[in-house]
């Protein structure tokens, strides 16, 4: 035992630890009895304290030349809760969480719970077992992005449970045609406010919504309804508490020790020492921790350039490094180590980075001198797009680089286009919202932005409430508006949400060469003058391919050519303006006939109507196949 001690505490302190959490924190030994690890290194006494006694101190034992304390406790219950009470070398007496507890104390208590054995019985293995087989670049990533506290909430204000949210969450989410779900951060968290970004437990599912079992038994029936389930991750900086990581034994700990480096007041938070061996033994568990032990398939590392760069946060202008610039060398070292970690042990799982500055190789691997993130949101695409589409339609053709722009850069990373969370809050108004016009122009702005952002080279990540065109912007303390459903114009809405994804799914060039420039053939796509836009995505199958045509401005285009690589039958996919999805629209061209006729770099082309405000997707149906 004393062997088996010193080798898990070695491996912690040298930064090589990466299931510390299965030796430190509270571990069953028996059927009556609990072993309590906390690393203090330089407390002067650790003691544990908890309800199954009272709460009266119980000494731990520091194992020499490890900052490590232990100590066992009988006549211990599941559920019971627990502390670690820390004195420091100036005899200062402080009650601090366990970093290392499998489940919190429902708030605003922070103690842990002695946690309970029973092993999660797994019944994901077939869709684990495809995931294994198939290339993220190569396949549909369709991400519905969720704040579970307030997705739905019973009538009286309580949360749903872990439980109800299998039951209404995941058949919501398969309904409408979404392949992934991606969970703002569920890690224990005290502030609601803070959407889980402020972490207090790096291993433990939030206890708002149920037990860890709970959670698990979520992520296992989101993969028996083949959706993947990605969840935030916050590395960079932890919560403010004193009771908390703070100064854990009195000294920096999880923090760094410069007082310009450890203040993050960006976010009121602190930062992670990311250079030091057992924050990196720390924080590499978490991120395998519910990779491997909860099944997820992914996760968004939040907030990294705050990890790239000396002076990201306030406060901190000026910092330079070795070389004389501004980069976070133990940052960007630790970021390369994680990611390497990770795709050693799970080569088929989506690490995402949330990445705002224009930081090179973020998505490249570390063997050719990336950060080896396999995607990154493209920030630049979301502001630009954004922004373009809050114009008033007459003043579009003056400020056509918002949308052209992207293409300049579409291949440097492999992107995720994002309308997150970020979009729709804070006094920035929902999508809808943000749409010009009357409510009718709101809505077909709305639905050919979905369009071209489902067509434009990418994975693609939109935010609950987006999908009906929810006109308030979120709000973390109440359910979103299922109200809405009832007017015509959010139902149709909802309805065009779920076609269009049914044509991202079973259209192969909308996502199958995402990062290949062969996916990709450019027509018509810097034509300011009329502001329209086209282009054709490319599957790996020559024949297979999808043309995307979008109209800018409110004024029907009839008589509208557009090049095509083959002559032959074509077939509509979309028409955004259909009347079912609240449209005017009720009589739909769709097919059309395209002839020898060379038009923008195409041999053959085709005449179309292109609707006002609304864009159209088509593909071959039958075409001469030809060599070109």
């Amino acid at each position: 035992m004393e062997k088996v001690a010193a080798t898990q505490s070695y491996l912690f302190n040298t930064g090589a630890q990466y299931q510390s959490q299965q030796y430190l924190g509270c571990h069953w030994e028996s059927a009556t009895q609990v072993s309590f690890r906390a690393w203090a290194p330089h407390a002067q006494l650790v003691q544990v304290i908890g309800s199954f006694n009272d709460w009266q101190p119980i000494p731990l034992m520091l194992l020499p030349k490890t900052g490590i304390w232990v100590g066992a406790v009988a006549s211990v219950q599941v559920g019971d809760l627990y502390k670690f009470q820390v004195t420091d070398a100036a005899g200062h007496v402080q009650a601090k969480i366990d970093p290392f507890a499998r489940q919190f104390e429902k708030k605003p208590g922070d103690a842990g719970v002695v946690p309970d054995p029973t092993p999660m019985q797994w019944h994901d293995s077939l869709w684990l077992a495809r995931r294994k087989k198939s290339r993220s670049a190569n396949r549909p990533i369709n991400i519905y992005e969720v704040h579970l506290g307030s997705w739905r909430r019973h009538s009286d204000g309580r949360y749903y449970t872990y439980k109800e949210l299998s039951e209404t969450l995941i058949p919501y989410v398969k309904k409408l045609g979404y392949t992934h779900i991606e969970l703002m951060p569920v890690m224990e968290h005290l502030l609601d406010a803070s959407w889980g970004y402020q972490q207090l437990g790096y291993f433990a599912p939030t206890s708002r919504f149920g037990t860890p079992l709970d959670f698990l038994k979520l992520v296992d029936q989101c993969h028996q309804a083949n959706i993947g389930v990605i969840v935030d991750w916050v590395p960079g900086h932890f919560i403010r508490n004193y009771d908390a990581l703070y100064q854990y034994d009195g000294t920096p700990t999880f923090e760094y020790q410069d007082p310009d480096r450890d203040n993050n007041r960006r976010w009121g938070a602190w930062n992670f020492d990311l250079g030091k061996a057992q924050v990196q033994s720390f924080l590499i568990s978490s991120a395998l921790f519910w990779l491997t032990d909860c099944h997820l398939d992914g996760l968004r590392v939040d907030a990294v350039s705050n990890m790239l760069y000396l002076d990201y946060d306030e406060g901190r202008a000026g910092q330079r490094n070795q070389f004389g610039d501004n980069r976070n060398l133990e940052g960007i070292a630790f970021l390369k180590r994680l990611n390497t970690l990770i795709f050693e042990q799970h080569p088929d799982v989506l690490m995402i980075a949330e990445e705002s500055s224009a930081y090179p190789q973020v998505t490249a691997s570390v063997d050719q001198g990336g950060l080896g993130f396999n995607y990154k949101w493209n920030m630049g695409w979301m502001h630009d797009t954004l922004a373009f589409f809050q114009l008033d339609p007459w003043q579009r053709r003056d400020h056509f680089e918002l949308l052209t722009f992207a293409f300049v850069y579409l291949y440097d990373e492999q992107f995720i286009l994002p309308f997150s969370h970020d979009e729709v809050v804070h006094g920035k108004k929902s999508l809808m919202h943000k749409m010009p016009g009357d409510r009718y122009n709101q809505f077909a702005n709305l639905r050919t932005m979905l369009t071209y952002m489902l067509a434009f080279p990418g994975k693609v990540l939109n935010f609950m409430g987006s999908e009906w065109g929810q006109f308030l912007e979120w709000r973390d303390w109440s359910q979103l508006e299922w109200v809405d459903l009832k007017d015509p114009l959010n139902h149709g809405m909802q309805q065009f949400t779920q076609t269009l994804n049914q044509v991202y799914r079973e259209n192969r060039p909308l996502w199958e060469l995402d990062h290949d420039p062969a996916g990709l053939i450019y027509t018509y796509t810097d034509d300011p003058a009329s502001a329209t836009m086209g282009f054709i995505r490319q599957a790996k199958r020559k024949y297979s391919f999808v043309v995307a045509a979008f109209n800018f401005m409110p004024i029907e285009r009839r008589h509208y050519q557009i090049g095509v690589p083959y002559p032959g039958q074509y077939e509509l996919l979309l028409n955004t303006e259909a009347q079912a999805f609240g449209g005017t629209w009720t009589k739909l061209e769709t097919t059309f006939t395209a002839i020898e006729q060379p038009y923008h770099g195409q041999p053959a082309s085709f005449e179309v109507t292109l609707p006002a405000m609304g864009a159209l997707l088509i593909r071959p149906q039958r075409v001469e196949k030809r060599s070109r």
